[in-house]
């Protein structure tokens, strides 16, 4: 019995009012299903319908409100997924209805959809009993291997649905135990391309005109083949530009469908463990894979995926993302720019190119941050073949079907959890767990508390040097091992972002040291960054038990400077056109002018902030002009007293009204 994670066997058991699922009220039976969801508090506002309008009869008004239950029940999912990732998406490609719909709108689909749920159920009914059979004679450890290869070898054969799902298992602890999930980790969806007249044909039908119409020259053989499509090389006939033709596998969203039904069908029979074991129902686990790979299939999202990436990088030199060609571009066919760049599976070539590789994995490092915690979006399958070494110094992306969006809340969440690891406030990390969706609202946390400050002191006292993330997510996954923890899909994505990610650094430079880079950038973040929140994250650093601390103040501007310091000397910042010469001078210094305006206003109009600043200057009965001395060391060349006094000066009349408004505020609390 090696398949299932032993969570579904041996997890605590929690009360029900623990285990409750993100409390997502259901619908009276008097009100339609129209919903306007307030995602910030979680709560909703339900609209009524007046029933007097319409008069039907009982046996109609009991089959609509059945229908009606049905519908609830199964957009309860959608809208617990909407809730924990503070989004709204009011058109969606994936629901469980419209599956549901397509699936059995004719005679011919319900025959196809039975006879592909008995090659399912027999073929994965097969494996399940040969794990049986293990367990009943004693040997279900030493085969783990080998039942774990022929998982893989299974789900390649049940097609490209199953060759999803395990890449999704791959990352997924809370489902899957370790050792199956490693050999999942190889899962790899190349396979046979599918033939190119089938192919050509596809395009010419998407794009209303014949082949040679559009390219002068198209490669003779796939340049990739993947589970959902295959990649060709051509040339465009009215520019001469080199471009990737990107085209779907024929008939492909039918087969998505159809095993998207059965796969929920089987959820709908788990549902019960599901809740008991991990705090959420199966189906949830179902709908978000689901979501995802209808998003995959259609190509005007991915299309829609690389404008937004390209805005996000617009000003930023050492990013390329390629160019998409809207007008030569469907739902089954992309056009987008050739990259002509090295594939970081070949490390030797991009030495052998004369690539700065410490000055690359730097850019790439603070690429990947900035996708994760200032714009929210970013690239969820960034393995080697789908990043480039440019021979400028610029990191490339191409493949952007699979792409996750963070909320606002969720990047602040997440910064949060950065700001409880540094002041080792375990209680509250183990509530950002829940904040995030990997807890059931109401759960106990406290037996989690005591793991959560074992892995974090176990890998943070090793210090930077010996810091990786795949040795911490080794001990996360035996955390989820014992607790009942889901890993929402957006997550498990960031978590293979950053593994991956951390491999290929690994690979082009064995003794790189991930965090060396990932520290300055959210040091620097913390200092320069004018978010509201992010400010009062630096508070929260700076002060510990409402006590000040001085050392870690100048660790971060140590570390901020080394950021910027890395970044401005990057080749490819040299060798890109830059804005102009004060933009670059601007790039080479840490910018702590709006830090220091923001500080000075904290000192002026909140009470507690300068009571604990004064506090820290006068700290055990002595002045500490020592500590202000160092700081101030350590930023004078990076700060330009005559423009921060013009600022400060230009800024002077609101500084003058918000004293009033606060000083008015104060005379009128007292009274």
């Amino acid at each position: 019995m090696n398949l299932i994670h032993p969570n579904c066997i041996n997890k605590p058991q929690f009360s029900s009012s623990q285990l409750s699922v993100h409390g997502v009220p259901q619908r009276s039976k008097k009100f339609s299903a129209v919903r306007v969801s307030n995602f910030a508090a979680s709560t909703t506002t339900e609209v009524a319908v007046d029933n007097g309008t319409a008069r039907r009869s009982l046996t109609s008004s009991n089959d609509s409100q059945n229908k009606s239950l049905s519908l609830e029940k199964s957009s309860s999912a959608m809208e617990q997924l909407d809730i924990e990732r503070g989004v709204c998406i009011p058109f969606r490609k994936y629901s469980p209805e419209t599956v549901r719909n397509k699936v059995l709108e004719s005679r011919q689909s319900v025959a196809s959809l039975i006879s592909r749920g008995v090659e399912i159920v027999w073929n994965l009914g097969f494996y399940w009993s040969s794990l049986m059979y293990d367990f009943l004679v004693g040997r279900d450890e030493e085969v783990v291997p080998f039942r774990a290869r022929q998982l893989r070898n299974l789900l390649c054969d049940l097609g490209p649905s199953f060759i999803k799902a395990g890449q999704v298992l791959a990352n997924r602890p809370d489902i899957i135990r370790e050792d199956y999930m490693n050999e999942l980790c190889i899962l790899q969806d190349d396979v046979p391309p599918f033939p190119n007249q089938v192919a050509f044909k596809i395009i010419e039908e998407e794009l209303g005109q014949p082949l040679e119409a559009l390219f002068s020259k198209i490669s003779s053989e796939t340049i990739a083949a993947a589970s959902l499509g295959q990649v060709y090389r051509a040339t465009l006939r009215s520019s001469g530009e080199d471009v990737a033709i990107k085209v779907q596998r024929p008939q492909i969203e039918p087969i998505i469908y159809r095993d998207l039904f059965l796969f929920r069908t089987l959820a709908s029979f788990l549902n019960g463990i599901s809740m008991q074991k991990l705090g959420c129902n199966a189906e949830l686990i179902v709908d978000e894979f689901g979501e995802k790979l209808l998003e995959e299939l259609d190509y005007t999202l991915e299309a829609r995926n690389i404008e937004d990436f390209i805005e996000n990088f617009k000003d930023d030199p050492t990013v390329k993302i390629p160019r998409v060609y809207k007008n030569l571009s469907g739902s089954r066919v992309l056009v987008m720019e050739w990259i002509d760049g090295i594939r970081c599976t070949d490390p030797q070539a991009i030495k052998n190119a004369g690539i700065d590789v410490n000055g690359f994995l730097t850019v790439g490092v603070s690429a990947a941050l900035r996708q994760l915690l200032e714009f929210g979006l970013f690239h969820g399958d960034p393995h080697p073949g789908n990043i480039f070494a440019m021979r400028d110094g610029r990191i490339a992306y191409v493949d952007f079907g699979n792409v996750a969006v963070l909320s606002q809340q969720n990047k602040q969440i997440l910064i949060d959890a950065v700001v409880h690891a540094v002041n080792e406030d375990y209680a509250e990390m183990a509530n950002d767990f829940t904040r995030l969706g990997f807890l059931a609202s109401g759960t106990d946390v406290s037996p989690i508390i005591p793991a959560l400050e074992a892995i974090w002191q176990n890998s943070a006292g090793k210090g930077l040097s010996d810091f990786n993330f795949r040795s911490v997510t080794g001990q996360f996954n035996k955390l989820v091992y014992n607790y009942p923890i889901r890993i929402p899909e957006r997550f498990s994505l960031v978590i293979r972002s950053l593994l991956t990610q951390e491999g290929i650094c690994f690979t082009l430079k064995p003794d790189f040291k991930f965090l060396e880079v990932a520290y300055p950038y959210v040091a620097k973040r913390l200092l320069t960054d004018p978010n509201p929140a992010l400010r009062e994250r630096l508070i929260q650093v700076l002060f510990k038990d409402g006590v000040f601390q001085w050392k870690r103040l100048e660790n971060l501007i140590v570390l901020a400077k080394e950021n910027v310091a890395k970044m401005s000397s990057n080749p490819a910042l040299l060798k890109n056109d830059m804005p102009s010469s004060r933009s670059l001078q601007v790039q080479k210094k840490l910018d702590l002018t709006d830090t220091i305006k923001d500080g000075a206003r904290l000192f002026l109009f909140d009470e507690g902030i300068r009571r604990q600043l004064l506090l820290a200057l006068t700290e055990d009965s002595k002045l500490h002009v020592q500590e202000l001395v160092d700081v101030y060391r350590l930023v004078e060349d990076d700060i330009d007293v005559p423009s921060v006094a013009v600022e400060i000066v230009q800024d002077f009349p609101n500084v003058v009204r918000d004293f009033l408004l606060s000083w008015s505020n104060s005379v009128l609390s007292d009274r």
